[in-house]
């Protein structure tokens, strides 16, 4: 009679729920918490629940509510997207910056060679005061080129010698002496051929337009790199990031190990995951802030940027004076191509004896003022010192953001490890998307990258060659339309197949079976009992 009552005992104990460790503990705690994040005190439980409603955090003893579980998700998104917004727009306030700063050297340089030219070129005498406006128009259509119009600097710089050379003959000619628009048009034409201002305008053209296409490309790739991070910086989180924040941030509170901090390896497994795409956009990043170094280093290089703006007028009279010292010869070779101008009855016209200017300036012997010099060793040096330091920013980001959101995480022993307080196992993933297919905390489709993210790639591959053929003259509108932006190149497949599933997710179990403690384990030592009582039984009845 004793063992069908003991069996009756025994089988209502494991029946009956278990108490739940600390089931009468007060929620207060994380009332004051979450009504300190704005969200009401009246969903907050006295004290606490079972927990088995959890659908991102552990499941076990609790004070979060299923609503208090979503409330505290979205705040973690929240969070974390207003982090990398403020990541953000201090690295394009950074951009703006170096834009400011060196768009207001350049302009300097631009406006003190314009002003310079009264100066300059006063010795020419009517040449240069009847024609001011030519020379005006140059500076001008350069200012305009920097400032991003669609001009051919080839083809602007070539109308101007052409103009220069109608006018420089014109005032050369007898006042007696008529020259036809169309004669004067026929003299322009010789200015490839002839070559009548030497080797200045060929030299001066090069070295012009490698100066003005490398600064335009050079602000613009300052520009579009600040876009860039305008872009991706606003970029939403995905719901499996969500969740991952959630369990990150949250749930130790929802735990009741609020003051345990995340571990700092599971912070970063985190971030990877959620950065993933971000992070792709390293490579090209880099290649970007590696050309734009480069160009920023080709503006001290001989012939240096200041050297060649300050020297355009100084080119200028050094081509005029060039024409006038030979101009006989010029204009004998003229009349073979263009014939005898005039009216009928002039006869041979004799050029006219110019002035000539003694000790006249040349390219080789200006030199800018030690302290333009000075000046623009400093610009490069700043500019490409603030770059570097911008070069590891999409892979620093995740790091960055869990010692905003996870500080003090250090202790490998004693951190939370999105499971109860203790070392974290896994090992920490690499950067980009290819690398979290075995993301053991952020659950990610890697051959689904996001688009956003992928169209700014391919600006930065744009820009970068943009100011690779800048540094060689080239000024080239790159179109993306040959590149694939869908993400099959970016290296995340093998051999032409794409993994559609995630084996072996989780590099150890999660086993919420830990965190759910007690349940678990009284369900199992129940079982043993029973198993042993019927062994007892049946020994006693045989």
């Amino acid at each position: 009679m004793r063992l069908p009552v003991l069996l009756c005992v025994l089988v209502s104990l494991c029946a009956a729920p278990g108490p739940v460790a600390g089931a009468d503990r007060s929620c207060s705690d994380l009332r004051q918490f979450y009504t300190g994040k704005g969200f009401t005190s009246e969903r907050v439980p006295q004290t606490e629940i079972s927990g088995e409603h959890l659908r991102m955090c552990p499941q076990g003893p609790t004070c979060c509510t299923s609503t208090m579980e979503e409330d505290l998700a979205g705040l973690s998104t929240k969070e974390t997207e207003g982090l990398i917004r403020e990541a953000g727009r201090s690295l394009q306030a950074v951009f703006n910056g170096l834009h400011r700063s060196f768009d207001m050297y350049f302009t300097e340089l631009h406006g003190r060679s314009e002003r310079s030219l009264q100066e300059v070129l006063s010795p020419l005498g009517p040449l240069y005061s009847q024609n001011s406006r030519l020379y005006g128009d140059l500076y001008t259509d350069l200012r305009q080129y920097y400032r991003g119009s669609a001009l051919n600097l080839d083809e602007n710089l070539s109308e101007f010698w052409s103009r220069l050379l109608e006018r420089t003959f014109k005032a050369s000619a007898p006042t007696d002496v008529s020259l036809s628009e169309d004669y004067l048009e026929c003299v322009a034409k010789q200015q490839e051929t002839l070559r009548p201002f030497g080797d200045v305008p060929r030299d001066m053209k090069a070295k012009v337009i490698r100066a003005f296409v490398t600064a335009r490309s050079f602000v613009q790739g300052l520009l579009v790199s600040a876009d860039v991070v305008r872009k991706v910086s606003q970029v939403s989180l995905s719901p499996e990031c969500e969740r991952a924040l959630m369990k990150l941030l949250y749930c130790p509170h929802c735990r009741g190990v609020a003051s345990a901090k995340p571990c700092s390896s599971y912070c970063a497994n985190v971030m990877k995951g959620c950065l993933a795409n971000q992070a792709d956009l390293n490579p090209e990043w880099q290649n970007l802030i590696d050309t734009m170094i480069q160009v920023a280093s080709s503006f001290s290089t001989e012939p240096s940027l200041d050297v060649v703006l300050s020297s355009i007028p100084v080119r200028i009279y050094e081509a005029v004076h060039y024409l006038q010292e030979n101009m006989d010869a010029f204009t004998a070779k003229v009349y073979q191509t263009c014939g005898m101008p005039g009216e009928p009855g002039t006869g041979s016209p004799t050029p006219h004896e110019q002035k000539k200017k003694s000790g006249s300036l040349t390219a080789s012997e200006y030199k800018p003022s030690p302290t333009a010099g000075l000046r623009l060793e400093m610009q490069v040096s700043d500019l490409s010192s603030k770059l570097r330091e911008m070069r590891q920013y999409w892979i620093q980001l995740s790091l960055a953001l869990c010692g905003k959101l996870a500080p003090g995480g250090n202790s490998q022993d004693k951190c939370w490890n999105g499971i109860t307080k203790a070392r974290y196992l896994p090992e920490v993933m690499g950067d980009g998307l290819a690398n979290q297919i075995n993301n053991p905390e952020v659950e990610l489709d890697i051959t689904k990258p996001d688009m956003t993210i992928r169209q700014q790639i391919m600006q930065l591959k744009i820009m970068s060659n943009r100011l690779k053929n800048a540094l060689d003259g080239n000024d080239v509108d790159f179109q993306d339309a040959s590149d694939d932006i869908s993400g099959s190149g970016s290296g995340m497949c093998v051999g032409g197949q794409c993994p559609r599933s995630r084996p072996g997710l989780y590099a150890y179990s999660p086993d919420n079976n830990r965190v759910r403690g007690a349940a678990a384990f009284q369900t199992g030592f129940c079982k043993q009992k029973l198993i042993v009582f019927f062994i007892l039984l049946r020994l006693h009845m045989s």
